[in-house]
């Protein structure tokens, strides 16, 4: 088994995903086969991990994922692998319900070290008193390492490192504070990997930093391997023999370990484009169209008549047409952009979206439903979208309350063998 560590941050917006991407990069320039993964539900950094390690990189979510599916992800990473390197998610005891679920969680349960990476842009001294109260705040947690980022000077960086030396808390390195150094940023978060012109660039010169700047045996020395358990992955059963899914820059948001889960069971996997107005395979015996952003590819995918006759030509057959958040949207009637104008969408379900009218809906969900589609019948998830959903209601797709088991309501439309709702899909809940 490889070994392993996580890059967590006192905060988002700490600068984590620059010192993960640039760490990979690095080490695989120095030979090393480096596998990722980013803990919680996101769909955006692991695309730029691909982009820095050539690896798929997958989610461990300590809330949302049996354990047995998160233990079967880290062995799949470490099978040929020499380290692992785990990306947290918000704060490191930042979690959904009680702090349940948090980076720290996942640090807990596997035994790992943590390297917390500071934002030392605002403070100096005072990182040591942040970067000692992460330490004490969990006696199950262990904070390995700092990495600050964003000094101002070398004598900037040598003030933080002399505090922290004095708190008993090893610095890794420091990173320069560097305009360069930052991604481009939307609504609902980073840019898509694929969108980045430049990302080969900007990794490069991360990297490059990344090799003075900070102490990669030093790092190499941290890691261990991580305490994974003995029950075995049951991936979510396939929507169908041969899936058609929709895999381009409006539908990016599909969870690698949901399609490999599905390939393991025997499964097809039919990727097509629908901004190329590519139509589901006609062998398809489902279809999935994962979330996304079609809104900014309305007036496109409106235009695309073979993807969507292919997709009523798909429904019409009775194969299983699902769609999540963005693929919901392209399921209805009809999409209203941020400038107020409609686009017509495939009218296979009675909903129609609003992005004029945004309402921000986000969050981790219990998920229940009665039909033995398009999952078991208990699953875990989360809502992500700002946008507000009009139209007729018709049966629902899913029951679901919060984290916390409050706020129940009812999510999406199922019309025959078509179905979707805004929530995303991680993994069956766990009995008992």
């Amino acid at each position: 088994m490889a070994k392993a560590l996580i890059v967590a941050a006192p905060a988002s917006g700490c600068g984590k995903t620059l010192v993960t991407l640039a760490l990979i990069r690095a080490l695989k320039e120095r030979g090393m086969c480096v596998a990722s993964a980013k803990a919680g539900p996101d769909y955006i950094d692991p695309r730029f991990h691909e982009a820095a390690s050539g690896r798929t990189a997958y989610n461990l979510d300590p809330w949302a994922m049996r354990t047995g599916t998160s233990d079967g992800l880290i062995d799949l990473l470490g099978l040929d692998s020499d380290l692992i390197v785990i990306e947290g998610v918000m704060g490191l005891f930042d979690g959904p319900h009680r702090h349940r679920g948090s980076t720290g969680d996942l640090a807990a349960r596997l035994g790992l070290p943590v390297v917390l990476v500071i934002d030392a842009s605002h403070q100096a001294q005072s990182a040591a008193a942040l970067a000692r109260g992460f330490a004490d705040f969990r006696h199950d947690v262990e904070v390995a390492g700092v990495i600050l980022n964003r000094t101002a000077s070398e004598r900037h960086a040598e003030t933080c490192r002399f505090a922290l030396r004095e708190a008993n808390i090893p610095v890794i390195g420091a990173v320069m504070r560097d305009p360069a150094l930052a991604l481009p940023a939307r609504h609902l978060g980073l840019v898509q990997a694929g969108e980045h012109p430049g990302l080969e660039a900007f990794i490069a010169g991360a990297a490059e930093r990344t090799k003075t700047s900070l102490d990669l045996d030093a790092v190499l020395r941290l890691a261990r391997e991580p305490s994974t358990g003995i029950q075995e992955w049951q991936p979510l059963a396939p929507l169908g023999q041969r899936i058609a899914v929709a895999s381009d820059a409006a539908f990016g948001f599909a969870y690698p370990h949901l399609i490999e889960g599905w390939r393991r069971q025997g499964a097809e996997i039919m990727p097509f484009s629908p901004l190329a107005d590519e139509a589901p395979q006609a062998a398809a015996d489902a279809v999935f169209l994962p979330g996304g952003y079609p809104e900014l590819h309305a007036g496109k995918l409106a235009a695309n008549t073979g993807f969507l006759t292919g997709l009523t030509a798909a429904a019409g057959r009775g194969a299983i047409v699902y769609g999540e958040c963005g693929g919901y949207m392209v399921l209805g009637q009809g999409l209203i952009d941020a400038e107020g104008q409609r686009h017509a969408m495939s009218g296979l379900l009675p909903n129609e979206t609003s992005f004029a009218e945004r309402r921000l809906s986000l969050g981790y969900r219990h998920m229940a439903h009665a039909s033995p589609l398009p999952f078991a019948a208990r699953l875990r998830g989360h809502e992500f979208h700002y946008c507000t959903e009009i139209g007729p209601a018709i049966e629902p797709l899913f029951s679901a309350t919060d984290a916390s088991g409050g706020e129940h309501t009812d999510h999406g439309s199922r019309l025959g063998t078509v179905m979707g709702s805004w929530l995303h899909v991680i993994d069956a809940e766990a009995i008992g």
